[in-house]
């Protein structure tokens, strides 16, 4: 691993994560590129950030749930070329059902630079900690759509006040949203603002 960098569970106590793209359970329907372990990177400085997070959230009840962090060049690489592929409909009903998958980069849901591969930019959502339920945010991580965009329409009332209750807990931590995605944070003061990795997740 690069200097610098850690794995955030052995920074953030009782943190929960499921890396996705180490699993069969993202929208490309394999593991990507470059994740090797399921386990989730960061800069020491996003980690010591998502500890205040932890701490805000639990103040209120919530956990931290990550589902990604730091990810390698060879990873974003993966997922260009997957969106590039013909489309065979295995995942698409449950993660891009109203667009293309060619329009995911043109649409903001892809970048062909990720902030991920800088290490300072975390996916997560927020689970209640006495019963271990996910918090309702109005669709899933990794749905590309206008609803999972911050401002989004036609969720319930209670959706937007839990997206709110994690963009003030992640802004007040030192993080700024991203418009097109509720669960994507990036380090305000991020140590790597240029630089961006290609180490796998070993």
């Amino acid at each position: 691993m690069e200097k610098g960098f850690v794995f955030l569970d052995e920074i953030l106590r009782g943190v929960r994560w499921n890396a996705k793209y180490a699993t069969w359970d993202n929208f490309t329907g394999k593991p990507v590129d470059g994740y090797e372990v399921n386990r989730i990177v960061g800069t020491h400085a996003a980690a010591l950030a998502l500890q205040e997070a932890q701490r805000r959230a639990a103040a209120l009840g919530y956990g931290l749930l990550l589902w990604d962090g730091y990810r390698p060049k060879r990873a974003v690489d993966c997922l260009l070329r997957w969106a590039r592929q013909p489309e065979d409909n295995l995942t698409k009903e449950r993660y891009y059902p109203n667009i293309q998958r060619t329009e995911m980069v043109t649409r903001g849901y892809l970048a062909p630079q990720s902030s991920h591969s800088r290490g300072s930019t975390i996916d997560l959502t927020l689970y209640h900690i006495h019963t271990g339920a996910l918090i309702s945010m109005g669709g899933r991580f990794d749905f590309m759509d206008e609803h999972s965009h911050h401002e989004a329409k036609g969720i319930a009332k209670m959706e937007v006040q839990n997206r709110k209750r994690l963009r003030s807990i992640m802004e007040s931590s030192g993080f700024e949203p991203y418009k097109f995605e509720w669960w994507h944070y990036v380090l305000r003061n991020e140590p790597y603002p240029n630089t961006y990795f290609d180490f796998p997740v070993l």
